[in-house]
């Protein structure tokens, strides 16, 4: 549980949108904001002096550098594509959760099928069968080939800063545009501090974040050692580094993550019915309504009490795609002794998995036993019958092969 925070009139020396990332649909404030972080449009300024107006144009652009022989993508999306290609999403009209009228975000308003969200991933899907994006969506096939000048454009955070730098690329970083009417816009990610509403010294919590930490020297000192865009705005406003200005421009209007508990239920439906539709697997339409579909599923609770091992072998079992909790192929069955079993065959390779309860990763538990950590490894030297056993008094699993 986590308590309030009350920064008085410091309130105003903030920039808005990180107070709101951390104020819940109570209105109260919930953390003290000091960076904040969304994604940017990069392009390389030799291929393309001035950065495109809109999504079309992006196409536009990099089929004649295609034909020039100059490139071999207009760009690529990282792992993830639903917050990585969110720009696109957002516009053409797609959206994750709507708002009530208060402001608030809705969670039986879910917009994985709306019409804006199906054009956009038929945008990526076409892209990618005329040959102007990668065969997948994947990190390091992104940045590698943005920075060998394989793509002229790219959509990427302030993380990337230092390896997009060093690959000497020249670039620069715009904000993003429309398709159409709608504005495109990221998530915004927002980092601050908390104060445990079970803490004995919540007063003395509260002043040392008022008094302490919400300072331009200490908030200067985080930003320094942070390389993410200040949420105080008198350290904003003194941030030298034109990289960071050029993010903070990009995500001027981003869109607050999500901060409710039914945003856990989305990502991965949401990330493979992008996937489904980017490969050819399924019609945009479908992969989408099938992905929100998923979602009203997972908020309604039909999927309690599910124990999953979500992971990259999920394609190979049965399963439409690859870590989605939800998918029952790998559905776990409990026995009379009280643990969870699943036998599969599975391909000769390696693997990474974890446990996920109740179709979602809000509740996840990786090799340690412990909830969010680190995934188990599998590995196989030949296609083999594997049988996982999940203990849920450990939260720990074992695997046999044949």
């Amino acid at each position: 549980m986590i308590a309030p925070v009350d920064l008085g009139d410091k309130a105003s020396e903030f920039v808005e949108s990180n107070l709101q990332a951390f104020t819940y649909t109570d209105g109260e404030l919930y953390g003290l904001p000091y960076a904040s972080e969304n994604l940017g449009f990069f392009y390389n300024t030799d291929l393309v002096p001035e950065p495109p107006k809109t999504w079309d144009e992006v196409l536009t652009i990099a089929r004649q550098l295609k034909t020039e022989g100059k490139v071999d993508y207009a760009l690529a999306v990282s792992t993830g594509p639903g917050y990585n290609a969110l720009p696109v999403q957002t516009a053409f009209g797609g959206y994750v959760f709507g708002v009530d009228e208060g402001g608030a975000w809705n969670p039986n308003d879910v917009g994985l099928d709306s019409p804006g969200e199906i054009e956009a991933v038929q945008w990526l899907a076409d892209a990618r069968a005329e040959g102007l994006m990668p065969e997948q969506f994947d990190y390091e096939t992104a940045h590698s080939l943005f920075e060998t000048g394989k793509i002229p454009f790219l959509m990427a955070g302030p993380w990337a800063l230092d390896r997009i730098r060093a690959s000497g690329v020249p670039y620069k970083v715009a904000n993003f545009f429309p398709e159409g009417t709608q504005a495109g816009v990221p998530f915004l990610g927002v980092q601050g501090f908390l104060v445990s509403a079970y803490s004995e010294q919540q007063l003395l919590a509260q002043a040392f974040l008022t008094e302490y930490i919400a300072t331009e020297e200490v908030m200067q000192q985080l930003y320094d050692t942070g390389l993410r865009p200040s949420s105080l705005i008198s350290v904003l406003e003194k941030t030298d580094d034109v990289d960071l200005k050029a993010m903070g421009e990009a995500g001027a209007n981003a869109m607050p993550m999500p901060n409710i508990p039914e945003m856990g239920s989305v990502w991965s439906a949401w990330d493979n019915g992008i996937t489904l539709a980017y490969t050819g697997e399924q019609t945009a339409e479908q992969a989408m309504k099938d992905a929100a579909q998923q979602v009203r599923d997972l908020i309604a609770g039909q999927f309690a009490g599910m124990v999953n091992l979500p992971g990259s072998y999920q394609d190979k079992v049965g399963c439409g795609a690859t870590w989605d909790p939800a998918c029952k192929a790998t559905a776990m069955t409990m026995g009379e002794d009280g643990l969870y079993r699943l036998t599969v065959q599975v391909p000769m390779g390696e693997y990474e998995y974890k446990v996920a309860l109740d179709g979602a990763w809000t509740v996840n538990y990786g090799s340690d036993g412990k909830q969010d950590g680190p995934n188990y490894l599998l590995s196989l030297t030949a296609d083999s019958n594997v049988t996982f056993v999940y203990d849920p008094a450990t939260f720990l699993v074992t695997t046999t092969t044949e």
